[in-house]
């Protein structure tokens, strides 16, 4: 194994074991809760711009199927952990996560205390940070740590989003999917209800979605603050009110700001698949997928025609906003899950096929 060390800003550096690409990676140090699923969370593009650390102590332990993931390579900058397994007990491993690691190019740190760790980004918010693989010095990977812009200062959807127009699913009705960072899963989820998707980057400008005709536009989840994502946000504005409109996460936050809401920073976000979420009109708590690290400020939705329709049950944050008049939805979590429970999983994505086809109906 190699050296590695993990160094926070405030000028916290632990030591630990590598693996990986020697070399040093910066990001926003930032936890999940699952206690599985970590080769979908690890190539989800929503972790852009952060060293991801699991909170659940043994990662690895039924190695790498190649069944999930939710892109085509490794996402967060650096991945952290308490201890790694060295060779999964699963029949259908088809490598440990430190080969994936290494054959992606991409670097983790073990070894190190991730309880202590997490327990300090709860109670001070998350923090800038830098993972160091090989022969570094402290003092090299503390000052990347310190000297990385905030994660609100990137601008990391280009980083994730597809670089030219792709057509996914069968013929049918069309949905475009502006993309800041899209999971497969929800892509799948989409396809496999019939509908042609439109998968476009996220600059494509109102006049060129606008030439496939849609019957519906799909904001997408993503990395980083939503209120750096302008092209889509001026997409969601001209297209609201005349198109059924929809977004997971990142795309949540696009719609509310694309109608004159804000959105603003968690101090250490939601990431995991255990957070309870109360819908208003009947009272029931489902269990949800997550990961994100901004939220849409309720308050400021007054006036703009959205309604809140679920909230978070344990910090009351929105987690799900609708304008039937003008066939608008979306949500925070993710109903997809891939990892998590699949709780809203048909509830969503039948609202989505419904909404479209209907639309689609009315258009010849």
């Amino acid at each position: 194994m190699k050296k590695a060390l993990l160094a926070l800003e405030s000028g916290v550096v632990l030591k630990g074991q590598g693996v990986g690409r020697e070399g040093i990676s910066t990001g926003e140090l930032v936890f999940n809760t699952s206690f599985t699923g970590y080769e979908e969370a690890l190539t989800d593009p929503s972790y852009r711009g952060q060293i991801l650390m699991f909170t659940y102590p043994l990662i690895g332990n039924y190695g790498i199927q190649g069944k999930n993931p939710q892109s085509d390579s490794i996402q967060p900058e650096a991945m952290v952990a308490g201890e790694l397994t060295e060779r999964p007990e699963k029949v259908d491993s088809v490598k440990p996560i430190q080969t994936y690691m290494e054959d992606n190019g991409s670097r983790a740190i073990f070894g190190v205390d991730t309880r202590e760790l997490t327990l300090r980004i709860r109670e001070r918010g998350t923090v800038k940070s830098a993972v160091g693989v090989g022969d570094i010095e402290r003092e090299e990977v503390l000052a990347a740590a310190k000297h990385q812009p905030a994660i609100s200062e990137k601008d990391l959807v280009p980083e994730v989003s597809t670089n030219e127009p792709r057509s996914l699913g069968s013929s049918g009705p069309v949905v475009a999917v502006i993309d800041t960072g899209v999971k497969k899963g929800i892509l799948d989820n989409l396809e496999e209800r019939g509908l042609e998707l439109k998968l476009l980057p996220h600059d494509t400008s109102p006049e060129a979605v606008e030439s496939y005709d849609p019957d519906g536009i799909f904001f997408t989840n993503g990395p980083g603050d939503p209120e750096n994502a302008l092209g889509p946000i001026e997409t969601a504005r001209q297209f609201i009110g005349d198109v059924p409109t929809f977004g997971i996460c990142f795309g949540a936050q696009i719609i509310s700001l694309a109608v004159g809401g804000r959105t603003y920073k968690l101090k250490f976000g939601h990431r995991g698949a255990n957070q309870p979420v109360k819908e208003h009109g009947s009272g029931m708590v489902n269990i949800t997928a997550q990961n994100h690290g901004f939220a849409i400020e309720e308050g400021s939705l007054d006036g703009t025609g959205l309604e809140v329709t679920e909230t978070n049950a344990i910090d009351g944050t929105v987690e799900a906003i609708s304008d039937e008049s003008r066939s608008l939805f979306a949500v925070q979590y993710h109903p997809e899950a891939s990892p998590g429970p699949r709780d809203n999983e048909t509830t969503f994505f039948n609202q989505v096929e419904k909404v479209v086809k209907e639309d689609y109906a009315k258009a010849i």
